[in-house]
């Protein structure tokens, strides 16, 4: 993506809090990678768009919270994956 990084990390922003998307669900939308879309919304944002920023860091802190539930909940799937396999 040759655009512009400030319009980026808006539309990035605007995304993740319309849809509650974590980094890696932005990233898969916008064909980028993970750190360059964190880096967008924390870095980036934060200097051109702090009230938007406010927005994005909450749904980012609360995906913050909820990692450890959601990868427990990712390998009891892969694991009653396998045992009907």
């Amino acid at each position: 993506m040759l655009e512009n990084t400030d319009v980026r990390a808006s539309e990035l922003g605007n995304y993740i809090i319309k849809n509650s998307a974590t980094v890696r669900e932005a990233a898969a939308v916008f064909g980028l990678g993970k750190s360059t879309v964190h880096k967008d919304v924390t870095e980036r944002l934060a200097k051109t768009d702090p009230v938007l920023y406010d927005k994005v860091r909450k749904i980012l802190d609360y995906n913050l919270s909820v990692r450890h539930l959601r990868g427990g909940e990712a390998t009891r799937r892969k694991c009653a994956q396998k045992k009907t396999t």
